[in-house]
């Protein structure tokens, strides 16, 4: 019988990469989920039933264990940018990443992975970052064999980071951004998820990997260069930090008033995350301790900011025709 994955949040962003992978190598892949209804896309990764999500509540410690039943690996990837609520930061990526590597143990799995954040720090002005810190040391105490990733921002066709930002310019010839100096060194969700495999598989020495991509770019830099590509011209305005706190806690209120029917578009925790750099320290393992060669920022980002240009996927033929005329 071919082995068992069991992967908390398999469904999200680089969850789905991790299954695919997961599958591709033959194991059986059971994906859990809050709602499994809404994450039937993972099915086809693999034959019939090989892929399948389940039910789970991570802040339960019988919703756990019962899709960790008989699995050889386990990987989480459950995360939260909700400081409030049942599901929050403290829930989530504190007590919930605890809870999996303490019955991953009871239960005598093989490998443990965990995707933390490159900024993971208890003495981090940021809840978000001082949670996924608490969430680390969590899992050292009950499984210190665990592989923990800290990757830097994660891009990808499906992330909330280049997708949201080309959707702003949409709306104006101004883009604000929080932070414009701030420095990222993006790395490629596929990169991730191929760690993660690594760590499931056994093939990665137990430990923290920082994960990053080949290029450290300037938030602004990073703008620049998804504006080049959607070929649109905006102005790039950074918000000051103190600016940026006061419009968080407007933005905040809008949300309670509303029920929560107006999302606040970013919040206090960011602005304080955003005060830190999100690159790779130096003298930490990374990809290339995994045998990784990171994926280039610009050999995927064109792929799927295509269709925020103004002639969406018609923009190089209109180019090119525009060429042919000016012969």
């Amino acid at each position: 019988m071919s082995k068992l994955v069991t992967i908390y949040g398999g469904s999200g962003f680089v969850g789905r990469y991790i299954a695919r992978r997961m599958a591709k190598e033959g194991w059986r892949v059971r994906v859990a989920v809050r709602r499994p209804n809404e994450a039937m896309h993972v099915k086809p990764y693999g034959v019939v039933g090989q892929v399948e999500p389940v039910f789970c509540n991570i802040r339960d410690d019988a919703s756990v264990r019962a899709v960790m039943q008989g699995a050889d690996a386990v990987v989480n990837c459950v995360g939260t940018f909700d400081k409030g609520g049942k599901n929050n930061f403290d829930a989530v990526q504190h007590e919930g990443a605890e809870r999996i590597a303490r019955i991953a143990a009871e239960l005598d799995v093989a490998h443990l992975v965990h995707l933390s954040s490159i900024g993971a720090d208890t003495e981090s002005e940021s809840l978000y970052s001082q949670t996924k810190a608490l969430g680390e040391e969590g899992i050292l105490q009950h499984f210190p064999n665990a592989v923990i990733l800290r990757p830097s921002v994660i891009f990808g066709p499906e992330d909330g980071f280049f997708n949201r930002f080309a959707g702003m310019t949409r709306f104006g010839p101004i883009l604000p951004v929080v932070g414009a100096e701030t420095k990222f060194q993006t790395v490629y969700v596929d990169d991730v998820a191929q760690a993660a495999v690594k760590g499931a598989l056994g093939d990665a020495a137990p430990g923290v990997y920082e994960l990053g991509g080949p290029d450290v770019n300037t938030f602004r830099e990073l703008m620049q260069q998804m504006l080049q590509i959607i070929r649109r011209r905006r102005l790039i305005m950074n918000i000051p930090f103190p600016i940026a706190k006061l419009m968080a806690g407007v933005m905040r209120v809008g949300q309670v008033l509303s029920l929560g029917i107006i999302p606040a578009q970013i919040t206090s925790d960011q602005v304080k995350s955003l005060k830190v750099d999100s690159v790779v320290s130096e003298g930490a393992k990374g990809l290339a301790d995994l045998g990784i060669r990171p994926t280039a920022l610009e050999a995927v980002l064109p792929d799927y900011m295509w269709r925020f240009r103004p002639d969406g996927q018609y923009a190089a033929l209109k180019e090119s025709a525009g060429n042919l005329r000016a012969e």
